[in-house]
């Protein structure tokens, strides 16, 4: 009997690692990996690009009915195209991240991308990362993940990761662009940022990266044995 495929979601704010662990999480169990808050930046910064008005929802409803965005999943990196454009190099970025967090509120946005991200994880075997996947996109979920940690913790990593790829904000400067990042996504209307009443809850402020992925690698592990066992028994 085929074995059922599995839905992991990873939610939560920027700088607790979503990306790295479930990049790390996808490779270890052979799964697509999927990275939404790379989608929402590459679409934020082709409306930034484009001059489309974000407050305008006819235009962004009519931006949106003709986007054609492509996403890969190879080389160790999560790659997203617009309109055949690349945009992988050019979204870890804090502008980039601030047009993201405006645009996720837009309804026309929201719409357009939960479908495609639905479209890509409808099929199991599936990894998906970003704020509102256990909630929203695949409420659903075999297992969902919330991860946090405390706020200077996050600035800390994010600066750090910022300035490897040739970054040059300041901590405060990242430490302030997370403080209004949280406050976009926790309270705006649409899809805010919050876990979902099943998610497990991970405080990563005093775990390192193997250690997170040892956490989520002992639950995932647990659940695929029991979906198999299901499969099994005919449950």
């Amino acid at each position: 009997m085929k074995k059922r495929q599995i839905v992991i979601a990873i939610d939560g704010p920027s700088g607790v690692g979503k990306s790295t662990v479930g990049l790390m999480i996808a490779r270890r169990f052979g799964l697509k990996y999927v990275d939404t808050g790379a989608m929402y930046r590459a679409i934020a910064l082709k409306i930034h690009e484009t001059g489309v008005n974000m407050d305008d929802e006819e235009e962004l409803s009519l931006f949106c009915s003709h986007l054609k965005m492509d996403v890969k999943d190879g080389d160790g990196n999560f790659m997203v195209y617009i309109d055949g454009k690349d945009y992988t190099g050019l979204i870890r970025t804090p502008d980039a991240g601030k047009l993201a967090s405006i645009v996720s509120s837009k309804r026309p946005v929201r719409d357009c991308l939960v479908s495609l991200q639905r479209e890509l994880g409808n099929k199991g075997g599936v990894v998906l990362e970003g704020r509102d996947i256990g909630t929203v996109v695949f409420p659903d979920a075999d297992l969902k993940f919330f991860l946090k940690a405390d706020i200077e913790t996050r600035a800390g990593r994010r600066y750090l990761e910022l300035k490897e790829k040739g970054g040059n904000a300041s901590k405060e400067e990242v430490l302030n662009d997370i403080i209004q990042r949280d406050k976009r996504d926790t309270l705006r209307e649409l899809s805010p940022l919050a876990p979902a009443d099943d998610s497990i809850n991970i405080d990563t402020s005093s775990y390192n990266l193997s250690e997170v992925f040892d956490i989520l690698a002992r639950e995932i592990n647990a659940r695929i044995e029991g979906l198999c066992d299901a499969v099994k028994t005919g449950v």
